[in-house]
């Protein structure tokens, strides 16, 4: 049986994927900013274990599993708006959350991938890919995971451990609500991406076989 330690399991494509690799009956390991979401989650997947860590402060992670067949980086947060009109705290936030919490994850679960031959899964988002204004923050933090990830693939290799990222564009979840209200703009979410497509795509990445590997994956809108 496989197991998974996915974080942004609450909500959007991380809820899905939880979704789907639970009702196939694989263990889970699921990370939550408090105990009352964990104990959110523990209702919500049967089972399932959980690890308390707010992704905004320090990480840490105790009684790690001794193997992991995936680490999937689901979580994230965003704030839209010009540089000169973001506070310092919201600048921080942002790469603190999207990139430098990612990075400790890593770390600390190198070697129970290592030991499950596992795969490291970053969702990132079209806009690691390219940069636009109101999004200086969120660009920083998402080219910075892809450079991570990128010499993490390297790294890892000799380990049998894969690393993929995954560049979803826009796609159908609260936080494209918030980003639309944010952004002044009408919501529709049928013009966007179903998460339950980019989830399947992540559970297609993780089931590879030993023959290949997916280290970039780009998602569009049509």
């Amino acid at each position: 049986m496989a197991t998974h330690f996915v974080t942004g399991a609450t909500s959007g494509i991380g809820e899905v994927l939880a979704t789907l690799l639970h009702e196939r009956g694989d263990d889970l390991v699921l990370l939550a900013r408090n105990e009352a979401r964990a104990a959110l989650l523990r209702e919500r997947f049967a089972g399932c274990r959980t690890v308390v860590a707010d992704l905004a402060g320090a990480v840490d992670l105790p009684d790690l599993p001794e193997r992991l067949d995936s680490v999937v980086h689901s979580a994230g947060v965003v704030d839209v708006a010009p540089v000169a009109d973001s506070s310092p705290g919201s600048l921080a936030r942002t790469v603190t959350v999207d990139l430098v919490a990612p990075m400790l994850l890593t770390r600390a679960l190198l070697e129970p991938v290592r030991q499950g031959g596992g795969t490291h899964v970053f969702v990132n988002s079209g806009s690691g890919l390219r940069a636009n204004p109101g999004w200086a923050s969120y660009n920083a933090a998402k080219f910075g995971l892809r450079g991570f990830a990128d010499a993490l693939r390297q790294e890892e290799a000799e380990y049998g451990v894969r690393v993929s990222t995954v560049y979803p564009g826009r796609t159908a979840t609260r936080m494209q609500e918030q980003v639309h209200a944010q952004e002044g703009a009408a919501y529709d979410e049928a013009a966007w991406i179903r998460p339950e497509t980019v989830a399947e795509a992540i559970v297609r990445i993780i089931d590879l076989g030993p023959d290949a590997t997916v280290p970039d994956l780009v998602i569009r809108p049509r």
